[in-house]
This record gives structure tokens, C-alpha cells and sequence, in this order.
């Protein structure tokens, strides 16, 4: 079954395809400006402490197109990572320190190279996470191994599941996907993922469908954990609870269901100086898909390049990457909201 509901926004020209336009948006809030409150507490400019982890965006090429995506991906979105690229990202990887290398997308698995990229980073002996959106496993044939070839190379599973019912799940992500991924999270199951002392670590992410905060982590984890395995069996190891930051679709969302400035009043609100303090973007880089550096995942979606000469990874200096100014702006709220936000759940 399809999960396609509706195109990109670049597919449709939309204005809010346009980086600048969102930012210009962003910009246009009148709330506290969020450089203020990291002044206030003794944190502007935001700066990084060692590189711990490089976050690659494989692609924006993906078999969904969920309604709060910040990376506006789906299958129409041709942008996607060039072996060279990679090739230049492991030269990076081995220059630096770091200890994690995060794969996301898009869905990083439609990237071509994807399990070539991976071995090399086996090689190298970095954790490796992949942030799997679960449907790709069952959508097409080609995929249906994958469960097998993360567990070869003892990748760690991410995998977005919104809700623990069909319902709220199919309306953020697309009609089928809460069947398909729990299909695949049977999958998984299956050849040890998220299973007790198996090693195999399988994550899931929740995040809001509506303009609210996510709910309190340690509870959300409980009510997955009983939910899935009465319902269907299913185990796995953690739940991560992230913030929808007000960019591209999910901005689109916030816009046209007249939600935005409410919105974004109740991340200011929210702002936590303990979350500020722990952002991901201190320990982490950003790479997109042509290889330029960014301080996260966010920043890259809005094109905001780091603060640093080499901002290509043909140019790559590590020590100018810790020792550079992150760039803040008002979208930086989700990140510190309430409990906080990150790629690996509440930060505070």
C-alpha cells in the first residue's frame, strides 16, 4: 500500500519551500528574541564543547510524506548524497574524534550507497545509528533484509512511531503507515532488535501531531512498552520524546491551521536553561547531502552553514569546528523547551 498522502512543498513551489522565506517568517515572531534568554543565563554565544557525533543526511529522497517534516522529504525529492560526498565524509570522520555517526534522510536506506557507506563506517569502528522511518522495510522487496544487514554491522535502530493507535499515526504520517511499521518493528523483533540481552538496541521517537509540547518521556515510554507488547508483541528499548520545530511542513501546519504565533508563544514560555545548556548542536555537526557543515539537522534545513571558514567538507578543520559560535535563531526554542529536545530525547 501506498503511505504517499500529498507532495512536498518544493514539488508544489510552495513559498515555505524557500528557506528564506521561513526564516524571514521565523524572524517576524516580535517574541523574545531566543540570543536574549541564552544571554540572560550566560550562554550567548552559544559555542561547542569536543565533536562527538556526525549526523549525515543521506538524502531527502523518502517513501513518505509526513505531514510535520522539517526536512520536507518524499518521493519526489531528488536531492540525495553522491558516493564521493561520502567519501569525503570518512576522511572527515577519521580527522576528528567522534564516536557516533547518526544516518538520516529522508529515508537514508534509498540512498544507493547506503550499506557501501555504512560498511566503511564499520571499518572505521564508529557506532553507527540509522534513523529508519520503519515502512521502508516492508514498502518494497529490495528492503525486506535490512533487519538483518543492521544487525550484521550491530547498527543502532531510530525509528518514528507517533502514537501507539492507527489512527493518530496514519494522520501525521500517511494512510498505512501504522500497519506497515508494525509489521516492520515485528520485523526487527524477529532477529533480536529491542529484545532483552540481545544488544540489538531499538529506539522509538514520539512527537506531537497537534502544536503542543510532547508529554513527559518516562511516562510516554510506559504507556508504548504496555501498548505494543499487549497488542502486538512488540518490544523495544527507549522512548525518545521530541519537540516539532516550526520549519517547513510542520510551519506550513502551524500557518494554515492558524496555530503559529500560539505556537511559538508557548515554546518562549517553555524556554529551560537547563535543556539550553545540553542543545545536541554542542557535541554535533550537521552534514547535508552535498557535504556542506551545519550546526544541526534544523539549521541545515534552513541553509544556515556554521560559523566557520570551512564550511564544505572539502575544506574540513576540525579544530575550527570546536572551537566556532553556534548559530541561534528563533526556531532554537524547540530545543529547549520544557524538558528539552534532541535527537536522543529530553535533554534536561
Amino acid at each position: 500500500m501506498s503511505v504517499l498522502t500529498h507532495k512536498s512543498l518544493a514539488a508544489q513551489k510552495h513559498v515555505l519551500s524557500e528557506s528564506e522565506r521561513q526564516l524571514e517568517l521565523i524572524d517576524r515572531s516580535g517574541l523574545t528574541r531566543f540570543s536574549d534568554n541564552l544571554d540572560q543565563i550566560g550562554l550567548y554565544p552559544l559555542t561547542t564543547v569536543e565533536l562527538d557525533t556526525f549526523q549525515v543526511n543521506m538524502g531527502k529522497m523518502c517513501n513518505q510524506v509526513c505531514n510535520h517534516c522539517h526536512v520536507d522529504a518524499g518521493p519526489d525529492r531528488k536531492e540525495i548524497m553522491t558516493r564521493d560526498t561520502m567519501k569525503l565524509c570518512l576522511d572527515a570522520i577519521e580527522k576528528s574524534n567522534c564516536k557516533t555517526v547518526d544516518l538520516t534522510g529522508g529515508a537514508p536506506e534509498m540512498n544507493p550507497d547506503f550499506e557501501w557507506f555504512v560498511e566503511q563506517l564499520s571499518l572505521l569502528g564508529k557506532k553507527v545509528i540509522v534513523r529508519c522511518n520503519l515502512t521502508i522495510i516492508v514498502a518494497n522487496k529490495k528492503y525486506n533484509s535490512l533487519p538483518e544487514f543492521y544487525k550484521k554491522h550491530n547498527i543502532e535502530v531510530i525509528s518514528s512511531l507517533p502514537c501507539y493507535t492507527l489512527e493518530n499515526t496514519d494522520s501525521q504520517r500517511g494512510n498505512g503507515v501504522f500497519n506497515q511499521s508494525i509489521k516492520a518493528l515485528q520485523m526487527l523483533n524477529e532477529v533480536g532488535y529491542g529484545m532483552p540481552g540481545s544488544g540489538l538496541v531499538l529506539n522509538l521517537v514520539f512527537n506531537p501531531s497537534g502544536p503542543n509540547l510532547p508529554g513527559d518521556q518516562t511516562a510516554l515510554e510506559v504507556d508504548y512498552k504496555r501498548e505494543l507488547k499487549e497488542q502486538f508483541n512488540i518490544e523495544f528499548n527507549n522512548l525518545f520524546t521530541i519537540t516539532n520545530l516550526p520549519i517547513s511542513r510542520y510551519l506550513q501546519y502551524l500557518v494554515a491551521s492558524d496555530n503559529y504565533h500560539a505556537y511559538m508563544e508557548k515554546l518562549v514560555n517553555a524556554f529551560n536553561p537547563s535543556a539550553a545548556e545540553n542543545v545536541m548542536c554542542r557535541n554535533t555537526i550537521s552534514i547535508g547531502w552535498d557535504g556542506f557543515i551545519y550546526d544541526c539537522d534544523f539549521n541545515q534545513m534552513l541553509e544556515l552553514k556554521v560559523a566557520a571558514k570551512g564550511k564544505h567538507l572539502s575544506e574540513f578543520n576540525i579544530d575550527e569546528l570546536n572551537d566556532r559560535n553556534i548559530i541561534v535563531n528563533q526556531h532554537c526554542y524547540g530545543c529547549t523547551a520544557g524538558a528539552g529536545s534532541s535527537c536522543g530525547g529530553v535533554t534536561a
